[in-house]
């Protein structure tokens, strides 16, 4: 693979590694994030760390994005829209709103700019590890033309289709996620309450038919007790906000996201922001407690 000039902007706990493997892989891997600390570790990288957005957009023919919400999104869309380079492809990796997506597309477009849509699956740690699956989305071309930089960051990536499937796909998958935990606090307190020890109660989780990659990949955690965040809650009730609205948007209902966005209420009330989103099994397991005290 040739080595290609890109500009990485927004290096978080998911972009700086996403930046450092393409750096890796060959590639002159420029970036540009708000936060000085996260340019600081960048440079630390052997990556090169702009201080000027509008002159690094116009000299890029890449650009790849890790954003947090659908207001950043649009931002960078309103940049490259007035300062980006014509012909140019942007690359978003962002968790966002399919209308916040399609608005920014038709932005840049103005500007003779692709859009690929390509969230991620997974968290910082398979960040780090190149253990994502790419889901895309946009013009064919683009995807074909960086699909082997998209390769850096995992072993599985997805075209979708030539709009915002890939916005779709993300959100569908991480309603699985979210789900998935409220699902486990609600077994894991049954389990216990009803007399199973704590880590022979994860043994009959993992050695179950439910045993799914994301119960696999939470469970050495858990089995301590440990929620150091890889996903916070606050995170995880942006995302289930997402996936609320476009469900409403479509006519589908949401019983079991409605589920999770409570149980993630519960939690940022209790203080838990901050932490692992699954702390929702430790607040289940406190109540099924006090209820059998009361």
């Amino acid at each position: 693979m040739s080595p290609r000039s890109l500009l990485f902007v927004g290096i978080g706990k998911m972009g700086l590694p996403m930046a450092g493997h393409l750096h890796a892989a060959g590639h002159v891997v420029t970036v540009f994030d708000l936060s000085p600390e996260q340019g600081a570790l960048a440079g630390a990288r052997g990556l090169l760390v702009a201080s000027d957005l509008a002159a690094a957009l116009a000299e890029a023919p890449l650009v790849f994005s890790s954003l947090p919400d659908d207001a950043a999104l649009l931002a960078v869309a309103e940049s490259l829209a007035a300062a980006g380079r014509r012909g140019a492809v942007w690359v978003d990796t962002s968790t966002v709103s399919p209308e916040a997506s399609r608005a920014a597309a038709e932005r840049v477009a103005a500007r003779g700019i692709a859009s690929l849509r390509c969230p991620v699956s997974g968290n910082n740690g398979m960040a780090e590890r190149a253990a994502l699956t790419v889901f895309a989305s946009g013009p064919r071309a683009a995807f074909d033309a960086v699909l082997p930089l998209l390769a850096c960051w995992g072993p599985q990536q997805l075209y979708l289709g030539a709009g915002d499937e890939a916005r779709y796909a993300k959100l569908a998958v991480n309603l699985l996620i979210a789900g998935t935990s409220t699902m486990l606090a609600e077994a894991l307190a049954l389990g216990e309450r009803g007399g199973l020890e704590w880590r022979t109660l994860w043994q009959v989780v993992e050695s179950s038919a439910a045993a799914s990659p994301i119960v696999k990949a939470k469970a050495p955690a858990l089995r301590e007790h440990d929620y150091t965040p890889t996903f916070t809650v606050t995170q995880m009730q942006k995302d289930v906000s997402l996936i609320r609205a476009a469900a409403a948007a479509l006519g589908v209902a949401t019983p079991v996201a409605d589920v999770a966005a409570a149980a993630l209420a519960g939690a940022a009330a209790a203080g838990e922001a901050g932490e692992d989103y699954a702390v929702v099994i430790r607040d289940a397991l406190a109540s099924a407690h006090a209820g059998q005290a009361g």
